[in-house]
């Protein structure tokens, strides 16, 4: 029993905590409790009473002694909270038996348990607690005791009703541990990758602050090489002419003015980076992003189709989410074209676009629906369907945060492949103008 508090590895920790499963269990103790004393008391109808109060008493002991012999904030493992979840069935179905069987409609709540089991636990616990549900709820099909009703005047369902009662609760088990097991897989799932998402940002932002910790340096460095430099001139000052040590304090005081040049840049480098480094035009943006990809067997060719006439060319403020998402768009385009990649801008007055094709094979029409949600991938080893060996191997993240921290800046991301005879994959990046224009167009 001392398996609660045992130290567990990482795969082994559950979601469940012992505090929920507590919870649920005294609002069924409650619910049972009123149900089985309102319809013995205020309706009259005979039952087994003691029998049944003592199967709800049973559960209340349990959560007393679980909740005096561990803390209710230990979180259980797999095996532990499925025990408790059979256990929930097995009661269940016990009072179903003392009441009626599949024609008590409290019958339903065969689903609660499994559907618990379908959100916290492997799938293993949820098939054996839906296993458990169907055996169940089929011999109470058969052998229950009868239900409470008027005294002279039983009442007789017919065997249709019955079995139609047994189906639902079957169709009703698999349908809502599927589609809980199916919400929360897809919940995590977003969890995870908006994870990884905010770490790239992160990442891209440590980067650009690298800038203000050079400056603050620079600021708290100037004093001591300023009394370094002036020290040596003392020193010279001090030395006889053709002393053996001159050329080393000559040396040392053109060294200590280097490090002062180089200190004033990186202190000015606020100042630049505001005015120039920050500001970039549309076009020299996408030749930065480009040129490291220049160097692959793949023609990149940028144009912007005389979007010059529109309107003048916007100007970005530096952004790592964009230079972020644009750029695993230009990779993608690259890895997946076979000869050349065409990129083009385009504006007007409200509104700026970059369009990436390529002429590869395309979007797959099998996750083409699903493209920008996480861990979607083509690519080899993840349940890639074009397994080429030696390929390149994804996650299905990189696109998801890529099109992420476009959307945050504003942009709409469109996706198509390009019209028959052609082939390759088009994506297209939207932006209002007033939402990236920094320039006086």
């Amino acid at each position: 029993m001392d398996g609660l508090v045992k130290p567990r590895s990482d795969g082994e920790l559950g979601v469940l905590r012992l505090r929920t499963l507590v919870r649920l269990r005294w609002l069924a103790v409650a619910g049972q409790t009123a149900a089985v004393i309102g319809v013995y008391a205020l309706l009259g109808f005979p039952l087994p009473i003691g029998l049944s109060l003592a199967a709800i008493a049973l559960s209340a002991w349990l959560n007393i002694f679980l909740t005096i012999r561990w803390r209710r904030t230990v979180r259980l493992r797999p095996a532990q909270a499925g025990i408790l979840l059979a256990y929930d069935v097995l009661q269940l179905a016990v009072l179903l038996y003392l009441t009626g069987g599949l024609e008590n409609p409290f019958s339903f709540l065969f689903l609660v348990p499994v559907t618990i089991s379908a959100t916290s636990l492997p799938l293993k616990w949820t098939l054996g607690l839906g296993a458990a549900a169907f055996f169940f709820a089929t011999v109470l099909a058969r052998y229950h005791l009868p239900l409470p009703w008027t005294p002279g005047a039983p009442l007789f369902l017919p065997d249709v009703y019955i079995a139609g009662m047994w189906v639902a609760i079957l169709c009703g088990v698999v349908f809502s541990a599927f589609y809980a097991r199916r919400i929360t897989e897809e919940a995590r799932q977003m969890s995870t990758a908006l994870s990884a998402a905010e770490m790239v940002l992160a990442r891209e932002q440590r980067l650009s602050a690298l800038d203000g910790l050079a400056a603050a340096a620079a600021h708290e460095l100037g004093t001591p090489l300023a009394t370094i430099a002036l020290v040596a001139k003392e020193l010279k000052r001090e030395l006889p002419p053709g002393a053996p040590h001159g050329d080393d304090i000559d040396l040392l005081i053109s060294q200590a003015g280097r490090c002062r040049e180089i200190l004033a840049r990186l202190a000015n480098r606020e100042s630049e980076t505001d005015e120039v480094y920050q500001r970039t035009k549309m076009l020299v943006m996408i030749e930065d992003l480009v040129a490291p990809l220049r160097g692959a067997d793949i023609d990149i060719a940028v144009s912007d189709n005389g979007a010059s006439s529109a309107a003048p060319e916007p100007v970005f403020r530096r952004n790592p989410a964009i230079a972020y998402g644009l750029g695993n768009l230009l990779e993608n385009a690259v890895d997946f074209a076979e000869k050349r990649v065409e990129i083009e801008a385009r504006w007007t007055p409200a509104t700026v676009a970059i369009t990436v094709g390529d002429d590869g094979p395309g979007f797959h029409q099998a996750i083409f629906d699903r493209l920008g949600d996480p861990f979607v991938t083509t690519r080899p080893g993840y349940g890639a369907e074009n397994d080429n060996a030696g390929g390149h191997e994804g996650m299905g993240l990189g696109f998801f945060i890529a099109k992420t921290l476009l959307e945050r800046s504003g942009a709409a991301v469109l996706l198509a492949n390009r019209p028959a005879p052609g082939h390759g994959a088009v994506v297209q990046v939207v932006w209002p103008r007033p939402a990236v224009d920094v320039g006086k167009g």
